[in-house]
């Protein structure tokens, strides 16, 4: 069995130290109450320096886990935070982040629908056209944006400004995503027919028949 070793890297520093730390604070390791091992002890234990050290229980002071009471010690204050969505997101791996994605486009299909108007359709397709022509022409980085700001653009769409701006955070992290998975633009151009009827249905305000093709392209990504 490979037991991965609690050394970090020196690539990862601070922000590695803070989310190995919070996660055994919410698994219960460390408890409401704990004190936290000293800066020598945590130094020693992730091979990084003070500073490094010093920063990750910044971060976790301002996230509300701990509580730094000097000539005292650290102590943990909390197991859960209030942590911004957006620092969340950061965080988060690519299965939950698609998990999301689904939950939130098929309801998005369906009020964007209903809601769009003039100026929404004008990006929609705008940013459609983009997708196919960087897609054709193998532009990947430029055709992951293009296929982004689609989906926001539908999303903008429903009018709705909590949900366009949850599906903006997600989409974004999304898109930095398919950097990692996609090697060329194939898998775009063979979806651009579903995203082309997509936008079509929206347009023609016909949302039985853009959450349907919704769930197609959901299902053929």
């Amino acid at each position: 069995m490979f037991i991965m070793s609690t050394i970090i890297q020196k690539k990862s520093l601070a922000d590695e130290v803070a989310e190995r730390l919070r996660k055994q604070i919410t698994s219960g390791k460390y408890k409401t109450g704990d004190k936290l091992p000293t800066e020598p002890q945590l130094m020693e234990k992730y091979g990084v320096g003070r500073s490094s050290i010093r920063e990750a229980i910044k971060i976790l002071s301002n996230l509300g886990f701990l509580n730094v009471q000097q000539g005292v010690g650290t102590f943990v204050i909390s197991q859960t935070a209030n942590e911004p969505i957006s620092q969340r997101l950061k965080r988060a791996d690519m299965h939950e982040l698609d998990e999301v994605r689904h939950i939130l486009e098929i309801k998005i299909a369906e009020k964007a629908a209903l809601r769009r108007n003039e100026e929404d359709i004008v990006k929609i397709r705008k940013y459609l056209s983009e997708r196919a022509r960087t897609a054709r022409e193998g532009l990947l980085e430029e055709c992951i944006e293009a296929d982004v700001n689609f989906h926001i653009s539908i999303a903008e769409a429903t009018h709705n400004e909590i949900l366009a701006d949850l599906y903006r955070s997600v989409a974004t992290h999304i898109g930095k995503g398919f950097k990692h998975i996609y090697s060329d633009t194939d898998n775009f151009v063979k979806s651009q027919g579903l995203h082309e009827r997509l936008g079509k249905y929206i347009i023609a305000q016909d949302a039985p028949r853009a959450l349907n093709m919704v769930l197609n392209i959901l299902n053929h990504d």
